[in-house]
């Protein structure tokens, strides 16, 4: 799947509601997105500014058959991460941070 493929699924699970998080330590700085220090709206915008050249993709470290996407993109003079994966039918965040 490329990046248009993925980026086009990654915005319909975030319009759809279709949204989970991946448990982690540090959440409060980690996933801005679970704590609600950052909207769903904004997520969709920062991924929508995103590019391909802004995109990396590698297996799970646990489950190898699970790709995890990462798009490092700048938006409105910040740098922005975020690290996620689906299981259908959600996209299940693990990072969201600037």
């Amino acid at each position: 799947m490329g990046f248009k493929d993925v980026k086009k699924q990654l915005l319909e699970c975030l319009a759809e509601g279709k949204i989970l998080h991946q448990a982690r330590n540090n959440i409060d700085v980690k996933n801005l997105l679970e704590t609600g220090q950052i909207s769903v709206s904004v997520v969709t915008d920062i991924v929508k500014k995103a590019r391909g050249n802004n995109y990396e993709c590698s297996p799970h470290h646990m489950i190898k058959s699970i790709d995890v996407h990462i798009i490092k993109t700048t938006y409105q003079n910040e740098s922005w991460y975020i690290k996620w994966y689906y299981v259908e039918p959600n996209s299940i965040f693990i990072s969201v941070h600037n």
